[in-house]
């Protein structure tokens, strides 16, 4: 059976971390435009919806191909509201069978990535509600602390008697993913119910390789992310 998905693309204008994050230029092009891109290039999409409380933003949105049905509500486009908020006005009023949520951050994640991905979730059937990018843990949780006044407690629990994860080597710790920012795609049930999410119960991963999962999270990440654009003419391409 044919399963229909549509792309989200979230760009709030109140970004603290990296002000004006959505647009900010990369390579030439407002970093929107390169989500946006990839989710049309992937091909699988019915349409590619961009949430945001941003006139501004919604413009540009508009200029590169994608679709800005009504500005979000300010109620839901503050730093701390839920995903799962914005994702349900999104989806009001639409029929696909899925969503996939595709953040600005990545700008290296392309269209085959997505296409990969929504092979991944569509072959895992009623197996899954959700999969999720995440990637191996550069800094494991086994050597992290709490600290509780003068002293620390590991932030993992281990049994008596077990070498402390803070005192083993990395390749000896049980490997531990992270999710990234890269995608996310989910069944439209999971938006059903008295407690509605963007995950559901049963969340599968998908794992990121190379660039794919990069994200600008802080100041320093928009330097580096220039740099790497500079190496990667298929991800302007896909652009133009």
């Amino acid at each position: 059976m044919t399963r229909t998905v549509v792309a989200l693309v979230p760009a709030r204008a109140g970004s603290q971390r990296v002000p004006g994050k959505n647009v900010l230029p990369l390579a030439g092009h407002p970093l929107i435009a390169y989500s946006i891109a990839a989710a049309r290039e992937s091909g699988i999409f019915t349409d590619v919806l961009v949430s945001t409380d941003s006139a501004e933003i919604a413009e540009v949105a508009r200029r590169y191909g994608a679709t800005v049905p009504a500005l979000r509500p300010s109620g839901l486009a503050s730093a701390t509201s839920p995903d799962v908020a914005w994702v349900l006005h999104a989806m009001q009023g639409r029929d696909e069978d899925a969503f996939a949520i595709l953040r600005p951050t990545s700008p290296f994640r392309s269209g085959a990535t997505i296409r990969r991905a929504w092979e991944r979730f569509v072959a895992l059937g009623e197996r899954a509600d959700s999969i999720r990018a995440v990637e191996l843990v550069k800094q494991h949780p086994g050597k992290m602390w709490v600290l509780e006044g003068d002293t620390m407690r590991p932030l993992l629990d281990q049994g008596a008697g077990e070498v402390p994860y803070h005192s083993t080597q990395y390749a000896a710790l049980p490997p531990t993913h992270v999710q990234n920012s890269s995608l996310e795609i989910a069944w439209r049930r999971v938006l059903d119910g008295p407690r509605p999410s963007i995950a559901g119960e049963r969340v599968a991963p998908f794992l990121t390789e190379g660039l794919e999962g990069f994200s600008i999270d802080y100041p320093e990440d928009v330097e580096r992310a220039e740099r790497l654009a500079a190496q990667l003419p298929e991800i302007l391409e896909a652009i133009r």
